[in-house]
């Protein structure tokens, strides 16, 4: 984990979306999304965003595990909400 290039994205930025296939809660997405926290606190504009799988079982089956992981359109909604933008 390149945790400089991350924070100095933090820093340019003032926004973190942190998306993995992971469940949300109990992740390494939620590892990362506290350490830009703990770290660049001062330089967010925002909450850091996060977005992983959904609370369920994750599937085998390929086609159900597409519904469960984040889609692309999921990572834009959760990337303009951070930037306060609907839609």
């Amino acid at each position: 984990l390149d945790k400089d290039t991350l924070i100095q994205s933090v820093v340019k930025t003032g926004r973190a979306v942190v998306v993995h296939e992971a469940h949300r809660t109990g992740g390494w997405g939620a590892e990362i999304a506290s350490m830009i926290t703990e770290e660049a606190f001062k330089y967010l504009d925002a909450p850091v965003g996060r977005l992983g799988a959904k609370a369920c079982p994750l599937p085998f089956n390929p086609t159900l595990e597409a519904a469960v992981v984040p889609s692309v359109e999921e990572i834009i909604k959760a990337v303009k909400a951070t930037l306060y933008r609907e839609g």
